[in-house]
């Protein structure tokens, strides 16, 4: 009995212990936390929520709401100025609209991007984009993966891909014949969605998918893990309530499927390519070819190789289906961009099915309509950059090791850098007109701007040429004209259109 007494009294003096350890802990982090506070509380910004939580409780409310957490960047960027802090936690982000930090910043390589990408390393666990071109924070790690990618993407190559180009926006154009005939009401984001997929399938790893006809787990796999990288990145508690473990699961499940399928796909042209056989001359065999001349190609490269399969499979098709559902949108509701955008494509294009690559360049007004959609609506509204030194941005001096978050959905929409900015303008763009000066990004600036961009930007254009080429749509009354927050912004209608053949 004694013996019980004295574990009795030890385990009381543990949990004693244990329960003033917690208590120091806690105490120790709040002094973190108000160190962190009065390093930062110089800068201007919203009322925190809470002592701990900082800004967290807003913006959770407005994800949870459904509203657009951008919305909310671009009132506070009205209210506290060029740069403004948002806390959580221990955590302080610096959102940035001064244009020469800017340019400062994203247009040179010594800013690193900062360990926000290291959290889609991962999604809940699940291996995600790893430590691709999109993630990688070293610049040497970087500088080898874009070696490896650059040819595959160059002037030339892209030039050559016009045939798939065409061939993917034909069986768009087939699919809207059938639309017009059965005079049916149609969302065209679900469409694009469908081709834009089917090109980056086709042409960049040489599948077949024509989703337009044939049912896929891809469309969804993509936007259940954009939508857990949203909750992942802005709760950071998400993954602890269990409520949410069901869709955590979903969103681990749709990560193991886009990277089997993504080791299939390299496995089999891997070994076609050692074989001898002739294989389609795509990205990924351009890919692989380059990997091949690098020294020192390790297993962890081959990871990479994955990693850049994810990023292109799911970048090459969300951001461009929902440029071109935007696009649509906004010509249908601005008749005489519309009329004169058409006029181009008649003055170009004319009756000629093929559209090529020289083409292109000669749709110069459709060019500032696409710019122009990507300034109201840029579909990766933002990037991120950490500062390893002090710096000064707009008189405020910034604490070295700081992130400050660029916002092109912001900048975009502020009246100092465009007139009447929720006005729909392509003249903006016009190749006399002033440039502007770095407050437009859509696909980011400077070393670590999209790879793809020129990519996304050509198959945009000859789908929307071969579109108003060949059909007249207007919007379905009564839809919304809302954006959907899903990591990237999409349409939250779906843009719900009637078409029609098109009466020359």
């Amino acid at each position: 009995m004694a013996v019980f007494h004295v574990l009795l009294n030890w385990a009381s003096q543990a949990l004693v212990f244990l329960f003033f350890l917690l208590f120091v802990a806690f105490l120790g982090y709040c002094l973190y936390i108000k160190h962190i506070h009065m390093k930062y509380d110089h800068i201007p910004g919203p009322p925190r929520d809470s002592f701990f939580l900082g800004h967290s409780p807003t913006v959770l409310r407005i994800m949870n709401s459904g509203d657009v957490m951008h919305d909310k960047f671009l009132e506070w960027t009205k209210t506290y100025g060029p740069v403004y802090r948002i806390n959580a936690l221990h955590y302080v982000l610096l959102c940035v609209s001064c244009p020469e930090a800017t340019k400062e910043i994203l247009m040179s390589r010594k800013y690193p991007k900062d360990s926000f990408y290291k959290r889609l390393f991962n999604l809940f666990g699940q291996r995600f984009v790893g430590n691709g071109l999109l993630t990688a924070r070293d610049h040497e790690q970087w500088y080898k993966q874009r070696r490896i990618m650059d040819p595959a993407f160059s002037s030339l190559y892209l030039r050559g891909l016009m045939g798939a180009f065409n061939d993917r926006a034909e069986k768009l154009m087939s699919k809207l014949m059938d639309i017009a005939d059965s005079k049916t009401e149609t969302q065209m984001l679900n469409l694009m969605n469908c081709v834009t997929l089917d090109v980056i399938a086709k042409v960049a790893f040489g599948v077949d998918l024509d989703l337009l006809n044939n049912s896929s787990p891809f469309p969804k796999a993509i936007e259940t893990c954009l939508k857990g990288m949203v909750y992942q990145v802005r709760d950071r508690m998400f993954e602890f309530k269990p409520k949410n473990w069901s869709f955590i699961n979903e969103v681990r499940e749709a990560c193991r499927l886009l990277r089997k399928t993504g080791a299939k796909w390299i496995h089999e042209r891997k070994t076609a390519m050692e074989n001898g056989e002739d294989v389609p001359k795509d990205i990924l065999s351009q890919i692989i070819k380059s990997a091949g001349q690098e020294e020192n190609m390790t297993k962890e490269d081959e990871e990479f190789m994955l990693d850049n399969f994810v990023t292109f499979f799911i970048a090459g098709q969300e951001t461009t289906a929902n440029q071109l559902a935007f696009c649509t949108m906004e010509l249908a509701r601005h008749p005489h961009v519309l009329e004169k955008v058409r006029q181009e494509v008649d003055d170009v294009i004319g009756m000629k099915q093929d559209i090529s690559y020289d083409d292109l360049g000669r749709l110069i007004y459709l060019s500032q309509v696409l710019k122009e959609t990507l300034r109201i609506y840029p579909t990766v509204p933002g990037t991120s950059r950490e500062l390893p030194e002090d710096m000064v941005i707009a008189g405020i001096h910034i604490p070295g090791g700081s992130t400050c978050f660029f916002n092109s959905y912001v900048t975009g929409r502020l009246e100092k850098f465009f007139k009447e900015p929720l006005t729909f303008d392509p003249d903006r763009f016009h190749p006399d007109a002033p440039k502007p000066y770095y407050c437009y990004y859509p696909f980011a600036l400077g070393p670590r701007s999209c790879l793809g961009q020129n990519f996304a930007q050509m198959e945009a254009k000859v789908v929307m040429a071969k579109l108003l080429q060949r059909f007249d749509f207007t919007l379905v009354p009564g839809q919304s004209f809302d954006i959907l927050d899903t990591g990237t912004l999409r349409s939250k209608s779906g843009v719900l259109c009637s078409v029609r053949h098109r009466n020359h």
